[in-house]
C-alpha cells in the first residue's frame, strides 16, 4: 500500500508540475503574442506618422513653391508698370521738349535746313551746346562709372531700365541750351 500511495503521489506531484509547466508556457506565449501585437501596433503608427510627415512636407514645399511663383508675378508687374511708366514720362517729356524748343524738333534734318539760315549769334550757341553736351556726357560718365558695380549685380531689365532714367534726356539737353544761350548773352 505506501509504494502504491507513494507511486500516487508521485503521479500526482507529476501531473501538478506538467499543469504549472503548461500554465507558464501559455502565459510565456501569450505575453510575447501582446509583445508581437505590441510592436506591430508602433510599426504600423510610425509608418502613419512617416506617411502624415512626407504629406505635409510636400504641402510646404508646393507652398513655398506658389509663393515664390507669386512673388515672382509680382516683381514682373512691379518691373512692368515701371518701364511702362518711364516710357510714358520719356514721351511726355519729348512732347514737352518739342513745345519748347525753337525750331520744333531737333533733329539732323531741321539742322541741315535752317544752319543756312543762322547768324553769327547762332555759332555762339553751337559752341555753347557743345560745352554743355560735353559736361553733361562727361558727368554721365562719372554717374555710369561709379553704378557700373552696383548695375553688374542687377538683371537686364533693371539695367536698361536704370541706364535710361540716367541718361539724360532730349528736353533736360535743350533746357540746358536755353540756359547756356541766355547766359552768353
Amino acid at each position: 500500500l505506501r509504494t502504491e500511495e507513494r507511486q500516487r503521489l508521485a503521479r500526482e506531484r507529476r501531473e501538478e508540475r506538467e499543469k504549472q509547466h503548461a500554465a507558464k508556457e501559455t502565459q510565456i506565449l501569450e505575453k510575447e503574442r501582446k509583445a508581437k501585437l505590441q510592436y506591430e501596433k508602433q510599426l504600423e503608427e510610425r509608418q502613419r506618422k512617416l506617411k502624415e510627415m512626407k504629406q505635409k512636407e510636400e504641402q510646404r514645399r508646393a507652398a513655398v513653391e506658389e509663393k515664390r511663383k507669386q512673388k515672382i508675378e509680382e516683381e514682373k508687374e512691379r518691373y512692368e508698370a515701371v518701364l511702362h511708366r518711364t516710357l510714358e514720362r520719356n514721351q511726355r517729356l519729348e512732347t514737352r521738349q518739342k513745345r519748347w524748343s525753337w525750331g520744333g524738333s531737333v533733329t539732323p534734318d531741321s539742322e541741315s535746313k535752317t544752319a543756312s539760315r543762322r547768324s553769327p549769334s547762332t555759332a555762339n550757341l553751337k559752341q555753347a551746346e557743345a560745352a554743355v553736351s560735353k559736361r553733361l556726357s562727361s558727368s554721365a560718365a562719372l554717374l555710369n562709372a561709379s553704378d557700373r558695380t552696383r548695375r553688374s549685380q542687377l538683371s537686364p531689365l533693371d539695367s536698361s531700365v536704370i541706364s535710361r532714367l540716367l541718361a539724360p534726356t532730349q528736353a533736360s539737353l535743350a533746357r540746358s541750351k536755353s540756359a547756356a544761350t541766355l547766359s552768353a548773352d
